[in-house]
């Protein structure tokens, strides 16, 4: 434990230290000039101060005043040394928040008391502060590890809903990574490009609740099969919508609205500009890219420069131009993306894409 002494005596620092010594553990700093024991503190943090009230350039009060406002040192024991007959000092310096008192001539056997009592407090001070980041690093752990789990269990529920359907859960890891980079050059805070790439894979969930006649046709969908299908927006944040975790409620969101349309020709509710939920918007561009991107039994898949062409062809109508323009704000890190979940694609541009649901 250190103690930091500071009198503009050297006698009484020489006197104060020997004393000091005889207590198990403890080494002394000492410092005749206030303003170089403030700039001590700066960078280091005692356990115990002892500052005499009487010095000339500046006193124990306005040491006091000083120390107290330094960052870290609110709660450091303080022992002021006065005159006993200077009860206006010893009540400021108590509301200043100095702990005790010694009275000049300084008693051995109290010194030794009261700064062993004052360091004893520090003690308990220091293992409260151990303990309690202890016990939040645990808490972030077992927050952490709640939250992976949750991920988990969101990806693998998207994945059932995906078995239906001949996508497969590539799709879901590229989708989500696409959405999770339009956040980030959107300049969103990170917790919430990490939210929105843990619940994209959801988009599709409702489709849980489409029969397999529909969902598994091979051909073309007529106006009636068409209504049902697109009645999966709604299951999926039927789903979701009641659900206390960010994680879910964030898919419910992306769930209903990724199928509107920024002009307002979408479903389910024909929203259309900002009105639209931007995790909607966002997961939209970063859907339809996967969908071009990736060979389905239909089409072959389409590299990046055809995607981009065709997509800026629907900016503003479909798209959100400035989710669109965050999609393809870096070619290279959508690439990476498309490596990581699958191979290369080919170079195509057919005339007509296959509508999706």
């Amino acid at each position: 434990m250190n103690i930091l002494l500071i009198d503009d005596d050297p006698t009484n620092l020489d006197l104060f230290g020997h004393m000091l010594s005889m207590l198990d553990g403890v080494a002394t700093v000492a410092m005749a000039d206030p303003q170089a024991a403030l700039a001590w503190c700066e960078n280091n943090t005692p356990d115990l101060v002892l500052v005499d009230y009487m010095m000339p350039e500046m006193d124990g009060i306005g040491f006091l005043r000083a120390f107290r406002a330094l960052q870290g040192m609110a709660t450091i024991p303080v022992i002021m040394v006065t005159a006993d007959t200077q009860l206006s000092i010893r009540h400021e310096a108590l509301r200043l928040g100095a702990n005790d008192f010694l009275t000049k001539p300084v008693n051995f056997v109290e010194l030794n008391a009261r700064t062993g009592n004052l360091l004893t407090l520090r003690r308990a001070q220091l293992q409260l502060a151990d303990r309690a980041a202890w016990l939040d690093a645990a808490v972030r752990k077992a927050t952490a590890d709640i939250e992976a789990g949750q991920r988990e269990a969101v990806y693998l529920l998207a994945r059932a809903a995906e078995l239906r359907d001949p996508e497969t859960g590539a799709h879901l890891l590229r989708m989500a990574a696409y959405a999770e980079l339009v956040a980030r050059n959107l300049g969103l805070p990170d917790s919430e490009c990490g939210l929105i790439r843990a619940a994209a894979p959801l988009h599709d969930i409702g489709k849980l609740g489409i029969p397999d006649a529909i969902l598994l046709k091979p051909g073309k969908l007529d106006p009636e099969e068409l209504t049902v299908m697109r009645t999966h927006a709604q299951i999926g944040a039927s789903i979701l919508a009641d659900s206390a975790s960010p994680l879910l409620q964030a898919g419910a969101i992306i769930a209903q609205s990724h199928h509107e349309r920024y002009d307002g020709s979408g479903y389910p509710h024909g929203l259309a500009g900002k009105a639209i939920p931007l995790y909607g918007r966002i997961v939209a561009v970063a859907d339809v890219l996967d969908a071009l991107t990736s060979s389905r039994p239909y089409k072959q898949a389409w590299d990046f420069a055809s995607a981009r062409a065709f997509m800026q062809q629907s900016s503003g109508t479909h798209f959100d131009p400035d989710c669109l323009a965050a999609l393809f704000h870096d070619n290279t890190a959508l690439a990476a993306i498309h490596t990581r979940y699958t191979g290369p694609a080919k170079p195509f541009f057919p005339a007509a894409l296959k509508e999706a649901a």
